[in-house]
């Protein structure tokens, strides 16, 4: 059977199916996503409860331990970090890769139910709990500050912006680091306090039920009916230092008597920073499968009117843009690409020394490039690092199949057939070589396909993309190279330029040179042998002693830093050593914007006030 012989015989046919192969290819290219890695949806939630005025001590006895010991029986739970700082827990699990994340979802819910009795009463909230993936950070920061208006103003707008940015296509979450949301703190004297017989579990009771916002209920009359209405919330501190906490004597005692009350903000221990001013820093990520450069852009394309929705003294600006580098690593792989396809060619040129016999093989690579886009849009994948580097890889393994079928129809035409019969006769022979090189090829990434974990994930787009061009290599060169080698190839046999000579002798000359060679290797047998243990030997050395890592590392622009200290440090010396880390960083003049968040922490039982802090730079 001969599987080439009926597109040969149609060649328009043969010519509309490498068209509809080539068109699919381009439209999936149009809308195939963009990003640095493949799309690994780890199932790991993150829960977070709160408790305000709590130590991170308490945090992680009364709240921390009582959700580990519910989560620790879920099934397959993998990994559990949890994070108590002031007022915060944070509590990360993450399920084996196999684990659907709608069903591990569900048991959190169910485990932070069961753990409800033993939460402390008075926590405001619920625990919460929320799907993430680590693997996927901010495709884009923006900060918002101001040198005329009060950061708690800042805060309202940057609430507002961020509303409308997640409502952009694409945009999957929008945090609000360093927030600074207006509140009133009463700060109480202890020696005051105990000197009047109260405890600070009178005062907050006090505070509690004096501003309030219930409703007063109705007066009804013979003839009308009006219902009361009264807000009794207190907004300013003045009105909270009026606040009769108790009697004693008969006389009043107010707040002011044992304290006082400022205005402030909810949070003093978080601050952010925006081109070295106090603002507030949005952290902007994508949702699972989006486009991240086509959703920067529609980000980008809003900025305008997004800064047209607040005052003039609020400077909003991109304090970084996570695309620059996947637009600049994508550019890279694209050129590299380019280079690989034109050396490739050039090299088929130089063997051949034949301009069609080099067209037909030049028409196999992105014939099989372009067809394996169509499949990759198929399959959810998406344009990254490593689908990039598989096609990369395969403009060498797409065009062998295209040589072996020219070289045979070549060698049939040169001993006098006509293009016709040799194309025929040729492929038919051939045929089955290029399904078992193909096979070959394929069976090499059946480990790659067949590997678990997250490389295995990571890798099964690789080792998918790169099977994908060399089965469209395959059938091109079955199908496309033998039509097209029956109706060009005769006109270049007959007769050769100088080139072809030169050529000639080139490749005649170094023949000569590696038979000189190989027969003195065959001479010198144990010496050879020799040579090859030292490089086994060599090779091993050198693999223990490089260096090892997950991936290679990259200058991605950003620079992300942690300070810890003892718990007795004070937040206002943490800050004069995150300041002083600024201005080492800083003396260079590259950084245009910088990001900090301070708070006191627990990690693993050690308490420490901990501040993080990066650096976005030119």
């Amino acid at each position: 059977m001969n599987f080439s012989k009926p597109f040969i015989d149609r060649p328009i046919a043969t010519s509309l199916i490498m068209a509809a192969i080539f068109l699919a290819g381009v439209v999936a290219f149009m809308r195939l996503p963009v990003a640095v890695l493949p799309n690994v949806e780890f199932p790991t939630i993150q829960v977070s409860a709160s408790l305000p005025g709590a130590d991170p001590e308490t945090m992680a006895s009364s709240v921390a331990t009582p959700l580990e010991r519910q989560f620790a029986q879920i099934p397959n739970l993998q990994q559990m970090t949890s994070i108590s700082a002031l007022s915060d827990t944070t509590i990360s699990l993450q399920f084996e890769l196999g684990r659907s994340i709608d069903a591990a979802a569900q048991d959190v819910a169910a485990a932070i139910n069961a753990a409800g009795g033993q939460l402390p009463k008075n926590l405001p909230n619920p625990p919460r709990y929320s799907k993430s993936n680590p693997a996927d950070p901010p495709i884009m920061i923006l900060g918002l500050y101001s040198e005329v208006l009060a950061l708690d103003q800042v805060n309202e707008y940057a609430d507002g912006l961020a509303q409308q940015v997640s409502q952009i296509s694409g945009v999957g979450l929008v945090s609000v680091n360093g927030e600074q949301k207006p509140a009133i703190r009463v700060q109480i004297d202890p020696v005051a306090l105990a000197a009047a017989k109260l405890s600070l579990e009178d005062v907050r009771t006090v505070l509690a039920q004096t501003s309030v916002n219930s409703p007063k209920g109705t007066l009804n009359g013979a003839f009308q009916a009006s219902t009361l209405a009264s807000n009794d919330q207190l907004t300013k501190a003045e009105d909270y230092r009026k606040v009769i906490v108790a009697y004693r004597n008969g006389a009043p005692i107010h707040i002011s008597d044992i304290g006082t009350a400022i205005e402030s903000v909810e949070n003093t221990q978080v601050a952010g920073w925006t081109s070295h001013h106090r603002g507030i820093v949005l952290s902007i990520s994508r949702q699972p499968g989006a486009n991240a450069i086509e959703t920067v852009d529609m980000i980008a394309a809003q900025l305008e009117r997004l800064r047209a929705t607040v005052p003039p003294t609020v400077t909003l600006m991109v304090v970084n843009d996570k695309t620059k580098m996947i637009r600049a690593s994508i550019a890279d792989i694209e050129l590299t690409l380019a280079i690989s396809i034109a050396l490739v060619i050039m090299v088929i040129f130089i063997f051949l020394r034949k301009f069609y016999a080099t067209l037909i093989c030049g028409l196999a690579i992105p014939m099989s490039l372009v067809g394996t886009f169509g499949v990759m849009h198929l399959c959810g994948y998406s344009l990254n690092n490593l689908s990039l580097m598989a096609l990369t890889i395969a403009v060498g393994f797409v065009v062998d199949d295209a040589i072996v079928m020219i070289e045979n129809i070549v060698r049939h035409i040169e001993e006098g057939e006509t293009p016709y019969d040799a194309a025929v006769k040729g492929a038919r022979q051939i045929g089955f070589t290029i399904v078992s090189i193909t096979v070959s090829l394929i069976a090499v990434f059946i480990p790659l396909l067949m590997m678990g974990g997250m490389v295995g994930r990571l890798f099964h787009e690789f080792a998918v993309t790169l099977s994908v061009a060399v089965l469209i290599s395959a059938f091109v060169s079955l199908t496309l190279t033998p039509t097209m080698c029956a109706r060009l190839l005769g006109k270049e046999v007959e007769h050769h330029g100088r080139f072809y000579d030169a050529a000639d002798r080139f490749f005649n000359a170094m023949t000569e040179a590696y038979g000189r060679r190989l027969r003195q290797v065959l001479e010198h047998q144990r010496l050879t042998l020799a040579v090859l243990a030292a490089t086994v030997v060599a090779t091993g050395i050198l693999f223990a002693v490089s260096p090892k890592g997950f991936f290679p590392l990259q200058d991605t622009g950003l620079v992300i830093a942690s300070a810890e200290a003892t718990q007795d440090i004070s937040f206002a010396e943490m800050y004069k050593k995150v300041q002083r880390g600024n201005e080492i960083i800083l003396a260079d003049e590259a950084v245009f914007a910088t990001n900090t968040s301070m708070g006191a922490g627990s990690r693993g039982g050690n308490l420490s006030n901990t501040a993080r802090f990066g650096f976005s730079l030119k």
